[in-house]
């Protein structure tokens, strides 16, 4: 199956991350994977949800949103329904889960991190470019507060996300719009820079899948996150 923009089934789209790119916030980048694009800022406040209270624990979390116009017709903004979508609990959730994976919540100390993803365009894998540059954000507004001295170094590793599927009979990597919409299998995989999964979202959309193509994917997926990882790396001025 030829792939829209030509790319082989186990090639991710060309991934662009422009770090600092707001004045105000603690960490900030602007991700590209292919069309898909999002805004990605970390604000930093000393306070503690409320369930961590009398604790030395921090938190990290995340909200996340699609502009109107970063879809072919306009998404009315979740405010107009006054609460947000199933969908958007759901991927904020994920998206939380993801960063608080290569955290040390304790070294933190009582302060809450969010991670604010905003879609300025979508093209397929929103979440998991929300992931990938999330963490680039997230490690900005760290590395602040460790320049300052207010905490040690709490970063365990790096995390990044991307999509597989199976599409036309053909495990591939970093779904586009197109393919997904038209994929008999569907997954999100969250990975950390040391090789551990923090989570493996996969679904049969037309016909279950095998063993053999699961890991198919999860090799695909593995192999991709690489190049993200790399990616972050160079939007952080780390050297390999």
């Amino acid at each position: 199956m030829e792939r829209r923009d030509g790319r082989r089934p186990d090639q991710i789209r060309p991934v662009r991350i422009v770090p600092n790119v707001l004045d105000y916030a603690e960490g900030s980048c602007i991700i590209e994977c292919g069309r898909t694009r999002v805004l990605c800022a970390a604000s930093v406040e000393d306070r503690q949800p409320p369930f961590l209270r009398g604790t030395e624990s921090g938190w990290v979390t995340a909200e996340y949103a699609m502009l109107p116009r970063s879809t072919h017709t306009r998404t009315p903004r979740e405010v107009e329904r006054g609460r947000p979508t199933g969908r958007t609990q759901e991927i904020q959730r994920l998206i939380g889960r993801a960063l608080r994976g290569v955290v040390d919540l304790e070294l933190l100390g009582p302060r809450t991190i969010t991670i604010d993803c905003d879609v300025l365009q979508a093209d397929g894998g929103t979440r998991t470019a929300s992931i990938t540059g999330g963490y680039v954000a997230l490690a900005l507004a760290i590395g602040r507060l460790v320049e300052q001295g207010a905490i040690p170094h709490v970063l365990r590793g790096q995390v990044a996300a991307v999509s597989v599927g199976i599409v036309g009979g053909v495990p591939m990597v970093d779904l586009c719009y197109e393919e997904d919409a038209a994929a008999e299998v569907d997954c999100n995989i969250v990975m950390t820079s040391g090789g551990e999964f923090v989570e493996v979202q996969g679904t049969a959309e037309r016909k279950p899948f095998t063993r053999q193509e699961l890991e198919s994917m999860l090799a695909l997926a593995e192999a991709g996150i690489a190049e993200l990882l790399a990616a972050q790396r160079a939007a952080l001025g780390i050297q390999a």
